[in-house]
């Protein structure tokens, strides 16, 4: 059983749903939207065909798509589940799971949903509000925790935790997950370091150890973005990284990862502004210590090792 699902794949009766596969589309629905049937082969331990027909039955019933993703191969068809009233029933109607999105998002999704059926034990915080809510109760200010605004035509809104990666909350610990989808630069996971340094060092001061896992699909991708993490994990020191520096270190992070041309120009173009991240970094380590990161580990996925992109 799924403890963290607290019972709420119940609410799957009214579409037919129950017991084992109920809790496995809600496991996919809070946690990635998107699912192989090598995935749901594994977690419900049946045989191919029963999963098989498990993702008919979702798509007959209007719930789901099954597609083949342009740009990767090696991975089969990948199930969306993409119903609106499915995600009301679960009080997620806007999350952005339910929506398609680019390989790399979507490998992102997967590899997410991967570490969590390996790790069901865990007290996971599946939505933003859920993980907002663990942390205030934990006393920490939503000003330190990793966010982004977006900008409508209805106003603007801030979203906490917006690149939706798992994270799981024990009295004395806090686990968070890494996914490299793979042809990412290390900006990527020093950007999602750096937008959650305050997090951690909140953490560690109420007594949490921190731990943050690098789940990716080869050797080189997990062990790439954990000695990124390794190295923050293994300096000494408590104290506070001026803000001005994680702030400079974020726009340039944020560039790299946009292709903010004028922004890059500001530092002499990209190598240059690569220059000055890795300053940055160092200078932030200096000043910051290891930022409350207690441990870096890397978790290599064997479902989705064969994935490649085209």
């Amino acid at each position: 059983m799924t403890l963290h699902l607290d019972g709420r794949e119940k609410v799957l009766g009214r579409f037919g749903w129950t017991g084992r596969k109920a809790e496995w589309i809600a496991l996919v629905c809070l946690h990635s939207g998107v699912f192989t049937r090598r995935q749901a082969t594994r977690f419900l331990a049946t045989h191919h065909d029963r999963a098989r027909r498990m993702v008919h039955a979702l798509i007959a019933q209007g719930l789901a798509a099954e597609e083949t993703v342009p740009g990767i191969r090696g991975i089969g068809r990948v199930c969306r589940i993409y119903s609106r009233r499915l995600y009301r029933a679960f009080g997620a109607e806007h999350i952005r799971h339910r929506r398609p999105a680019s390989p790399r998002v979507l490998m992102r999704r997967l590899l997410s949903l991967d570490y969590v059926i390996e790790h069901p034990d865990l007290p996971w915080l599946p939505t933003e509000e859920e993980k907002v809510a663990a942390f205030e109760a934990l006393g920490i200010e939503r000003r330190l925790l990793p966010s982004r605004l977006y900008r409508g035509a209805a106003g603007d809104t801030r979203r906490y935790f917006p690149v939706k990666l798992p994270i799981a909350v024990e009295p004395d610990r806090a686990v968070f997950v890494y996914a490299e989808p793979g042809h990412d630069t290390v900006s990527g996971v020093r950007s999602w370091g750096t937008a959650h340094r305050g997090l951690w060092s909140a953490l560690a001061r109420r007594g949490h150890s921190v731990e943050a896992v690098a789940v990716g699909r080869t050797r080189d991708e997990t062990e790439r973005a954990r000695r990124v993490l390794g190295r923050w994990s293994e300096d000494s020191g408590r104290g506070e990284a001026d803000p001005g520096v994680a702030d400079e270190l974020a726009r340039i992070e944020r560039a790299i990862h946009r292709g903010a041309v004028e922004v890059l120009d500001d530092y002499g173009g990209l190598q240059a502004a690569l220059k000055r991240s890795v300053a940055l970094e160092k200078e932030a380590r200096r000043q910051a210590g290891r930022g409350g990161l207690g441990r870096a580990r890397a978790w290599r996925t064997t479902r989705l090792a064969g994935v490649l992109y085209r």
